[in-house]
């Protein structure tokens, strides 16, 4: 299972349900798809098809929201 958390610009951000236990989430678009770490740090983790402007964009994103998307991910693995 892999819930939508929120989409932004034609990205969709979501995570698989118990892929790892590190915090994480999956950014898919058109041109491409990203994987950000969200502990210790919010850090790019691997991307394909996205240039550097785009992921510095998501990056923003996922930091402005990353209490939301944190307490998403421990609400949904039962952390």
């Amino acid at each position: 299972m892999s819930p939508t958390l929120f989409r932004y610009k034609g990205y969709r951000f979501y995570f698989f349900s118990r892929e790892e236990k590190r915090a994480h989430v999956h950014i898919s678009g058109q041109d491409g798809e990203a994987k950000f770490w969200l502990e210790p740090i919010i850090a790019l983790a691997d991307y394909r098809g996205l240039n550097s402007k785009e992921l510095k964009e998501l990056q923003k994103v996922i930091e402005e929201r990353s209490d939301e998307i944190i307490s998403v991910w421990k609400e949904h693995l039962g952390n």
